[in-house]
């Protein structure tokens, strides 16, 4: 996964022809850290399918915003610079979960 430096590299990312996955979270949420135990195997498992890019909410408080981010962990896809799924609330996230918002997303994208 990678790790979004600059508000330059995110909107750079979420405009490509390939669609991103962007995780949205935060060092200092619990629920966030449940994640950490398995989105990088998730990640793995579809990185020929999806860009996957995290976003720290304390250091793009901007993006949040922009991007009606409001709780975290939260998850936004991207394709061609339009929304093609979005997981968004402050709930714990399942691995089951990010899975079935995965496929939701795989419905909404275009496929060369």
């Amino acid at each position: 996964m990678q790790e979004i430096t600059s508000v330059e590299q995110y909107v750079t990312a979420i405009r490509g022809d390939e669609p991103v996955v962007m995780l949205f979270s935060a060092d200092w949420c619990p629920d966030c850290r449940y994640l950490d135990t398995f989105i990088d195997e998730v990640a793995e498992a579809h990185q020929s399918e999806y860009a996957f890019y995290h976003v720290d909410s304390e250091q793009f408080p901007e993006l949040c915003q922009t991007y009606d981010v409001m709780g975290i962990p939260s998850f936004l896809a991207y394709q061609k610079g339009k929304v093609v799924g979005r997981f968004v609330n402050r709930n714990r996230k399942t691995r089951r979960e990010v899975e079935g918002f995965l496929e939701q997303v795989e419905a909404n994208v275009e496929r060369a």
